[in-house]
């Protein structure tokens, strides 16, 4: 998919679901519940022995039935990681740190990569390694008067936060408030007892109701 392709879904979104399971039939009706609620990017995390296989099974069903989807890979430490997720399909890739090495294989491949930050000099060193969106993360430890800062001499500045959101109007409204890209979500929007219950029509509307929180603060 298309690098500019990607990023725009991401803003235009404003979310972007994590997940991981090691059944694959659970991560694809994940997938298809949050495609239906209306994203169209979806991260799936590199956590289990079975990752790799897992996303190539997601990637598939995704450009055969979830039109325009992006699938991005998670949790990503290392270069080699990165390729084999790249040549697997990954469209972008997530990192909890900032490893200029994975920035260039992503850049090398024309994918985005979005590297964990938590200092402007994070920031600033992501940037100069191909980054056009960082991720603050964790972002209940840094805080959203952190990004309202940075974004004072870095007006430009596209930053998803990732730890710390949670799926009401006050907690969007304050990170977008302070001038969050986008935000990203797990474990509210995919909660165990209802992935247990294969409730995933409650995970469709979640989002969708998430998602109306961002049209309404974006006006």
């Amino acid at each position: 998919m298309n690098k500019d392709t990607v990023l725009n879904s991401l803003h235009e979104g404003g979310i972007l679901p994590l997940f991981y399971h090691d059944e694959a039939e659970v991560a694809i009706e994940v997938l298809k519940a949050s495609y239906r609620g209306g994203l169209r990017v979806f991260e799936f995390t590199n956590r289990g022995g079975n990752a790799l296989q897992t996303f190539e099974q997601l990637v598939q069903y995704a450009h055969e039935h979830l039109p325009d989807m992006a699938m991005g890979i998670g949790t990503i430490y290392d270069a080699e990681s990165a390729n084999k997720f790249i040549y697997a399909g990954a469209d972008f890739v997530v990192t909890p740190i900032l490893n200029t090495a994975v920035g260039a294989a992503c850049v090398a491949a024309e994918v985005p990569w979005l590297p964990g930050v938590a200092t402007l000099t994070e920031i600033y060193n992501a940037r100069q390694a191909g980054a056009e969106v960082v991720k603050l993360f964790p972002g209940e430890v840094v805080g959203s008067a952190f990004l309202k800062a940075v974004r004072g001499p870095m007006a430009d500045l596209k930053i998803m936060v990732t730890g710390g959101v949670r799926p009401t109007m006050e907690s969007f409204n304050e990170w977008f408030g302070a001038g969050a890209y986008c935000v990203g979500m797990g474990s509210h929007l995919f909660p165990k007892e209802v992935l247990k219950e294969k409730n995933y029509m409650w995970v469709e509307k979640k989002i969708a109701e998430c998602l109306s929180f961002v049209q309404e603060l974006r006006g």
